[in-house]
């Protein structure tokens, strides 16, 4: 598996994996799949703003699963916080795809200053992006109960974080 900066060619699959967790998943609360289009401006512009959007491709270089991060707000107070967003093809979940996504963003977001790395995670039930964020030293911070609806069911939201180099104990220069 490589990891590399998504590139225009990888639209389609990007799109494909994502509609299929709007679809089926509650990882997300939007219920219409974007199309192509609108998922190339949502690239475009994270990575204007400087941020990551990263690709896990295999040997044959399809795309298996794909994250980035953006700030976490857009006032000005949290431009050294970040939110993370992984997604990763249904069929190979559970093997270390999404932990490799999510070590790459945490790396290149401290790189670029960031001092907090925020997890919005769909689903108190999603123990698998759950359990992947603590691997990587997220601490749960966090669930807002029943505050989406899909599926015709309630849908929690956890919070989770993990400070990103000097995190709260300097100011950033």
């Amino acid at each position: 598996m490589d990891l590399r900066d998504a590139a225009a060619g990888d639209i389609p699959a990007i799109t494909a994996i994502y509609s299929h967790h709007v679809r089926h998943g509650t990882g997300t609360f939007e219920e219409t799949p974007p199309t192509e289009t609108a998922m190339a401006a949502r690239i475009a512009k994270v990575q204007a703003a400087g941020c990551a959007w990263l690709v896990a491709v295999d040997e044959a270089g399809l795309v298996l699963g794909y994250g980035y991060f953006a700030p976490f707000r857009e006032r000005s107070a949290y431009r050294f916080t970040a939110e993370d967003s992984i997604y990763v093809r249904d069929d190979i979940r559970g093997q270390g795809v999404g932990k490799a996504l999510v070590a790459a963003l945490l790396d290149r977001a401290e790189a670029r200053g960031f001092r907090q790395m925020i997890a919005v995670i769909g689903d108190s039930e999603n123990i698998g992006s759950i359990g992947l964020h603590l691997s990587l030293g997220f601490r749960k911070i966090g669930v807002l109960k029943a505050v989406g609806m899909k599926f015709g069911r309630w849908v929690d939201v956890v919070q989770m974080q993990k400070s990103l180099g000097e995190g709260e104990r300097s100011l950033p220069g």
